[in-house]
């Protein structure tokens, strides 16, 4: 299957590794499942916790993030209709399997001292907002009873404004499948015009230019940082 089909992990940023993973083991009820050296980035920790079998929440510590200060409206939204950077995280929302659950959550997190507001009828979820260490924006949330139908959730003057065709919005309610070809297709050249990565000193080129056989052969780290003998 040419697509995603869930999301493995997503990686936040975190100036105090030990509060966010007290937080999210102790408030939220995550279990710790992996903390250790970034592989192929120095001095950076990264830490991942279980939210079930195959997904996973993930902070990431680099010593200079200490000399980035934090600014609500800039780097965080603040709360769940905040403004934030393009491109940055607005607000992170956790799912649970029911409205109950979601009550659940709220006293839980409201026995640790934390203030939630909610919980708030959204038609295609329940939810409840909080704030976690660092200024996070968080949302517990569980499906709604209307569910996500797009013939009633895509209003027709949204998509106006966002400038979306009507023969647009057709493919994006129905994207078209990818045959994969026989042949592996070859790295484009680097394109400022489109999506890329940065980083420093040239390094992206070189990157670019490896055959991928190279870099997975370079790059990848499959030894567990503990070994089962110590």
């Amino acid at each position: 299957m040419s697509r995603p089909v869930g999301i493995h992990h997503i990686a936040l940023s975190t100036t105090n590794m030990k509060e966010q993973l007290t937080f999210f083991t102790q408030v939220l009820g995550l279990e710790l499942k992996a903390l250790f050296w970034m592989h192929g980035v120095k001095g950076a920790w990264h830490s991942f916790l279980k939210l079930n079998d195959r997904s996973f929440l993930s902070f990431v510590h680099l010593p200079a993030m200490t000399e980035v200060q934090s600014a609500i409206g800039v780097t965080h939204a603040g709360n769940a209709g905040g403004v934030t950077a393009a491109g940055a995280m607005q607000h992170l929302s956790l799912r649970v399997d029911s409205p109950d659950d979601v009550l659940a959550m709220r006293d839980r997190i409201r026995s640790h001292g934390i203030a939630v507001l909610g919980d708030l009828d959204h038609g295609m979820c329940r939810s409840i907002y909080f704030a976690g260490p660092e200024n996070l924006v968080l949302e517990i949330a569980c499906a709604g009873d209307l569910g996500v139908e797009p013939k009633s959730w895509i209003d027709p003057e949204v998509v106006a404004e966002a400038g979306i065709s009507s023969d647009e919005l057709a493919v994006m309610l129905s994207p078209p499948p990818f045959l994969r070809p026989q042949t592996p297709v070859p790295q484009p050249e680097h394109d400022p015009a489109k999506p890329f990565l940065h980083y420093p000193g040239g390094a992206y080129a070189r990157l670019l230019a490896m055959p991928d056989e190279e870099f997975t052969r370079s790059w990848s780290v499959p030894q567990p940082p503990v070994s089962e003998a110590a």
